[in-house]
């Protein structure tokens, strides 16, 4: 489910589900929260009308959630014609969720409440030398998090960790991680969650990325969404009409490693073709992850002639930034990188057909040097051309995505907890 439709619950007298009164009055309470939720304060007229429950059936439901600790009240409304009436709200204390996204540069953490608002966050480099302590220092910040928005462990009701790779729930670790070495191990994550103290779901990246800029960013209103996340690695995440597209197994979008080639008439090292610099063509050779990922642009840039300057150490953010200073170097070096990004692009294009291709991750947030020579790159390979876009949440796309989907579990969860208590 997308995290931007209102969360369902099945509903009395569905298959497995008895009918009786205090789940038909459960259903109702669970309407009332979220009709409040997407739609925001109302009274209990106008819940009676959205709704076509009785006036009596609405009051009583808005006791038990207010009550429960789910619902306030949020002021008073004084209609043309008659009496002033009370307006209630979802009460976005009632829970809070963690978000976090792992990446071989930064680990980025966020708390936040049921209204989605991230009350606390850290953003700090990710200094792990081992798997294990790269554990370590996502739990010290997400305790750092907690501590700052005044709760505990406890009152974190579901956390989502972002991380490169694929979730394998039977070995208990991630595959494909090849950014993060030793990365998937099995247990880290169990570690983790141990740490936490709380329940853990674990997500690829760029599939929280994707439904991060979906919901919120530029992906809104797609049928077929690509997001192309770009930076230490190279993954993608799919969204069509509103759901996260996996596959069979879970690896879909997995198109750092497919195999890059030179094509035909292309020479290593020389605009036009698809391998990088000192690319090996053919079935065998380096992957698209290799050949158009944070390390390549600078090994690109490096073969090109361009060398760190006044101490500052080369990376591929410098590069970019030399790039739009216009050295020439740096320049063909993110020509380069277009034209390898462009063969991910018309693969993807012929396999997905996506309307919108969104270019996403620490090098997509390049896409004003990118997009140009992407298209032209792309007009070369493939008559598939979806309309490509920068990302409007730049590098928060995987922490809000996380976000919105643990909501997407503690919503009903807190819901069914604090209804349970009455």
């Amino acid at each position: 489910m997308s995290p931007h439709q209102p969360t369902s619950r099945p509903a009395a007298g569905a298959p497995g589900v008895p009918w009786n009164r205090q789940r038909l009055r459960s259903n109702n309470e669970w309407l009332l929260l979220e009709l409040l939720r997407t739609g925001g304060g109302s009274s209990r007229a106008q819940l009676a009308r959205d709704t076509g429950l009785s006036k009596p059936t609405v009051s009583a439901a808005l006791a038990d959630l207010e009550q429960a600790g789910l619902v306030r009240e949020a002021g008073w409304v004084s209609p043309e014609r008659g009496r002033t009436a009370v307006l209630y709200e979802v009460d976005p204390t009632a829970g809070h969720v963690l978000g976090v996204d792992i990446g071989r540069a930064r680990l980025r953490v966020a708390v936040a409440d049921l209204a989605g608002t991230v009350v606390a966050r850290r953003d700090v480099a990710n200094r792990g030398r081992t798997a294990d302590a790269v554990a370590d220092a996502v739990v010290a910040a997400a305790r750092e998090a907690t501590a700052e928005a005044g709760l505990g462990a406890a009152d974190i009701v579901h956390a989502v960790i972002g991380t490169p790779g694929v979730w394998d729930e039977e070995r208990r670790g991630v595959r494909y991680a090849t950014s993060l070495p030793g990365w998937g191990r099995p247990g880290l994550f169990d570690r983790i969650g141990e740490g936490l103290g709380t329940a853990v779901t674990v997500a690829n990246d760029a599939n929280l990325a994707a439904l991060g800029e979906y919901t919120l960013g530029a992906g809104r209103g797609s049928r077929m969404f690509a997001y192309l996340l770009v930076g230490t690695g190279l993954g993608l995440g799919v969204v069509k009409d509103g759901e996260l597209l996996l596959g069979a197994h879970g690896a879909l979008g997995e198109i750092g490693l497919v195999p890059l080639p030179t094509l035909a008439g292309g020479q290593p090292g020389v605009e036009g073709a698809v391998g990088g610099p000192g690319a090996v063509g053919g079935p065998g050779g380096t992957t698209l992850e290799q050949e158009a990922a944070a390390d390549a642009v600078v090994r690109a840039a490096r073969e090109f002639g361009l060398e760190g300057s006044g101490g500052r150490q080369l990376t591929a953010k410098r590069v970019f930034e030399l790039a739009r200073a216009g050295d020439a170097a740096a320049l063909r070096a993110v020509r380069w990188e277009a034209e390898r990004l462009a063969y991910a692009v018309a693969v993807l294009s012929a396999v997905l057909d996506p309307d919108l291709l969104v270019l996403g991750g620490g090098i997509g947030g390049s896409a004003d040097l990118l997009l140009e020579p992407l298209e032209q790159a792309l007009g070369r390979f493939s008559l598939m051309r979806p309309t490509l876009a920068p990302s409007l949440l730049g590098e928060e796309a995987v922490l809000l995505g996380a976000v919105s989907t643990a909501l997407e579990t503690a919503r009903p969860e807190v819901f069914e907890r604090r209804t349970a208590e009455l």
